[in-house]
C-alpha cells in the first residue's frame, strides 16, 4: 500500500492522473453512447443497475489490461497476413469489435425503422439484464484498447493509470444516467446514436487494416449533426403546434 501511495508523491504524477483521466473521458464518448443505447432496451427499473454494474465490470477489465503492460507492448507485433496486410492481436480485436458494432447498429436502426415511436416490437427477441451486463465490459475492451495502450506509453506508472481509469469510470457512471434521460426525452437522438455506433464500427474495421480516421473529426461531425437534428425537431414541433392551433385542436403536451 505504501508503494502504491508513494507513486502520487510528486506533482508530475498528479498531472499525469489528470491528463490520463481526460484522455479516458474523451476516448470513452463512444462507450457511453453504446452503453446508453444498449441499456435503453431494458425495463426502466433495470437500466441504471445495468449501466452501473456494466461499467464497474469494465473497470476491472481495464485494470487487468493495464496490469498486463508487457503483454500490451507486444499487441502490435504482426500475427498473420490477410490480403497482403499484416494483422496483429490489436488489429484482430479491433476488427472483431468493429464488425460486432456494425451488425448491432444495423439491427438497432432496423428496429427503429419498424417502430419509430418506440413501440414494443413483438417480433424482436427480448433483451435480458445478463446479456446487457455481459456486453458492456466485453465491448469496453475494444473501446479502451487504444486508450490503454496510449496510457502505457504516456505514463507507464501503474498506480497512476489505475487511478485515472477509476476516476474516468466514476464520471461515466454519473454521466450515463443524465445522457440516458436526455435521449429518452429526444427520441430522434437514439437514431443518431445508432448511426454514430455504425460509424465507429466501420472506423474500427478501417483501423484494423491500417486506415486511421481522426476521432476528433468523427466526434465533431456527430456533434454538429446532433445539434442540427435537435433544432430540426424543435422546428417541426413548432410547425405541428401551429397547425393544431389553426384547426382548433389542443396542442400535444408530450416531448416526443
Amino acid at each position: 500500500m505504501h508503494a502504491f501511495l508513494s507513486a502520487f508523491s510528486t506533482p508530475e504524477a498528479w498531472a499525469a492522473v489528470l491528463s490520463l483521466t481526460l484522455l479516458e473521458l474523451i476516448l470513452g464518448i463512444d462507450n457511453i453512447v453504446f452503453i446508453t443505447l444498449l441499456a435503453g432496451r431494458l425495463p426502466q427499473g433495470q437500466q441504471a443497475f445495468a449501466r452501473t454494474l456494466g461499467l464497474a465490470l469494465a473497470v476491472v477489465t481495464r485494470i487487468a489490461l493495464l496490469a498486463s503492460v508487457t503483454w500490451l507492448t507486444r499487441l502490435t507485433a504482426p500475427l498473420l497476413t490477410v490480403f497482403g496486410q499484416d494483422l496483429s492481436v490489436r488489429d484482430l480485436v479491433l476488427l472483431a469489435g468493429g464488425l460486432f458494432l456494425m451488425v448491432k447498429s444495423v439491427r438497432e436502426l432496423s428496429r427503429m425503422a419498424r417502430n419509430p415511436l418506440g413501440a414494443e416490437d413483438p417480433g424482436a427477441r427480448p433483451v435480458t439484464l445478463a446479456s446487457v451486463i455481459l456486453q458492456i465490459p466485453l465491448l469496453d475492451i475494444v473501446f479502451s484498447l487504444d486508450s490503454v495502450v496510449t496510457a502505457v506509453g504516456v505514463s507507464g506508472n501503474l498506480p497512476v493509470m489505475i487511478l485515472a481509469v477509476v476516476l474516468a469510470m466514476l464520471v461515466m457512471i454519473a454521466a450515463s444516467g443524465p445522457i440516458s434521460r436526455f435521449m429518452d426525452a429526444h427520441a430522434p437522438l437514439k437514431l443518431l446514436a445508432a448511426a454514430f455506433l455504425l460509424l465507429i464500427g466501420s472506423t474500427l474495421v478501417g483501423e484494423a487494416f491500417g486506415v486511421e480516421v481522426p476521432r476528433a473529426f468523427i466526434y465533431f461531425t456527430m456533434l454538429f449533426t446532433g445539434v442540427t437534428m435537435l433544432y430540426t425537431v424543435r422546428a417541426a414541433r413548432t410547425v405541428i403546434r401551429q397547425r393544431l392551433e389553426e384547426v382548433g385542436a389542443p396542442p400535444q403536451s408530450g416531448k416526443r
